[in-house]
């Protein structure tokens, strides 16, 4: 299993080839409030709308919004709906569509009513045409997968069964995916789960897994067993099952199966949310990391998406830090290299109201007075911001030899304590210019200095600010730790 962080950042250079049931999905926000006099029916009073992608597309969107790049292969009417969809594909941003136009059916179109302050689907209206695709369309569909194919690294088959994946249709995908190496990653719909033969891996819900095999699969057993029945007979490498609260369940062929719970998230809507687990899937799957990670990715993904309205999207930063512990995210979310993005992220601090403490150091190696120091930093201000000495300034002030560290190691250390809010780095022998460029409210140095030594304590005051002196943890020196490491190398 591969490090998930290093298989994130492969995202960004990955291209699925998505293709399915392309839908406009229109969202109807409004305040309910009393029962119409005309029948028993709530009436809403409109507060806005949302028109977005949906269906398939969304799955394209969920590919985008995690930084891979998207080939679409789908079908829409010659109507308003469908130019409406084709005008918000080619804004956008790695979304590349490639759309036969059917004359004989509508673009499919769900327009669902919701109350806004309970969050409430009232009702929902659909426009569609639930039928197979003539064979005229099936072959533009084929000759449009068969054209972008080489360029993808992955395929999803989104299936919403309005017509678009025929028999025809979903063989061609998988054989032509198959010869060249390509997974094939599909998001189910019906009880024959055999025209789908030969994929890599299918995603059916608890329920679509049950009527698939035609039984009920309540608990971790039952699951896993008509997963690997159906995994058999339909020839596929893999199966994952998505079970709402209960997480997700992956049966790989010739392996145990591994079961994830979900995230504890307050859910708002779950619209969409098996559009951003294939999507992630897919993208993972594309960056050739294994069955599990990708699943754990797509599990992280369902929850940041549904603590979201609509048909919503999930980024990579939301998908990183709902995966990733935060540790591993502080080094680009709190160093700072460049002091020009210095002062946006102070104002952000300042019209919150929040102190700002600063103090300063070598920190060549991290010891407990250097804990202690900024653990007491931290308890004086609201938020704290680090200077740390450059590499060349180090050297200039302690000798040849030191740092032992360099700075980007000694930052990400830094960034990685809970009390630091902030490291900003700086190549002067002392802080005085950062200090004027920070404009601290409270800065911190070890009761080791008098407040007539500490660097930049007269700028402070006079802007009225205060210095803190904070208690040292006796016996703990960087130089000394140095210098006995030196001795018992050479004895």
């Amino acid at each position: 299993m591969l490090n998930v962080d290093q298989q994130l950042g492969k995202l960004a250079g990955m291209t699925v080839l998505c293709i399915g049931d392309l839908m406009l999905d229109d969202f109807v926000y409004g305040d309910v409030a009393r029962i119409s006099p005309e029948a028993p029916a709530p009436v809403i009073r409109v507060k806005r709308s949302d028109i977005i992608i949906g269906g398939a597309g969304n799955v394209a969107r969920n590919i985008a919004g995690i930084g891979a790049s998207c080939l679409f292969v789908g079908v829409v009417g010659d109507d308003d709906a469908g130019r409406t969809l084709k005008t918000l594909l080619s804004s956008e941003p790695g979304i590349e569509a490639f759309l036969v136009v059917d004359r004989s059916r509508p673009t499919t179109r769900k327009v669902r009513f919701v109350s806004e302050h309970y969050s409430t689907h009232l009702l929902r209206a659909d426009w569609e045409a639930a039928s197979p695709v003539s064979g005229e369309i099936e072959t533009a569909l084929i000759e449009g997968v068969l054209k972008v194919l080489p360029r993808a690294s992955a395929v999803v088959l989104s299936d919403y069964a309005k017509g678009v994946l025929t028999k025809s249709v979903v063989r061609a995908v998988i054989d032509a995916a198959r010869n060249a190496g390509t997974p094939v990653i599909v998001d189910p719909k019906g009880n024959d789960y055999a025209i789908y033969r030969g994929a890599t891996l299918i995603t059916p819900n608890r329920k679509e897994l049950a009527d698939a095999v035609r039984r009920d699969v309540a608990g971790d057993a039952d699951v896993v067993a008509a997963a690997v029945e159906l995994c058999a007979n339909v020839d596929c490498d893999a199966m994952l099952v998505t079970r709402s609260d209960e997480g997700m369940t992956l049966v790989v062929k010739g392996e145990e199966p591994v079961h994830v719970p979900a995230y504890a998230v307050k859910i708002r809507d779950v619209s969409g949310a098996g559009d951003t687990v294939i999507a992630v899937l897919a993208a993972m799957l594309a960056a050739e990391a294994d069955f599990e990670p990708a699943m754990r990715a797509a599990n992280a993904a369902a929850a940041v998406v549904v603590g979201k309205r609509g048909t919503a999207t999930v980024s990579l930063s939301e998908l990183r830090a709902r995966l990733l512990p935060a540790s591993s995210l502080a080094p680009e979310e709190k160093i700072l290299f460049d002091w020009s993005q210095l002062e946006d992220r102070l104002a952000q601090w300042r019209r919150q109201g929040l102190r700002i403490g600063f103090t300063n150091g070598c920190f060549d190696i991290l010891h407990p007075g250097h804990v202690r120091l900024l653990a007491q930093a931290r308890a004086a201000c609201d938020r704290l911001v680090l200077g740390l000495n450059s590499d060349a300034s180090v050297t200039r002030l302690k000798g040849e030899g030191r740092p032992v560290q360099d700075m980007h190691a000694r930052a990400e250390v830094l960034a990685a304590l809970e009390a630091v809010d902030l490291v900003v780095i700086f190549e002067e022998d002392t802080p005085q210019k950062l200090i004027e460029r920070v404009r601290p409210t409270v800065l911190v140095k070890g009761a080791d200095y008098s407040r007539e030594q500490v660097v930049g304590g007269d700028f402070v005051e006079a802007h009225g600010g205060e210095i803190v002196l904070v208690d040292i943890v006796p016996g703990h020196s960087t130089t000394n730790i140095v210098s006995r490491s030196r001795v018992s190398a050479k004895g």
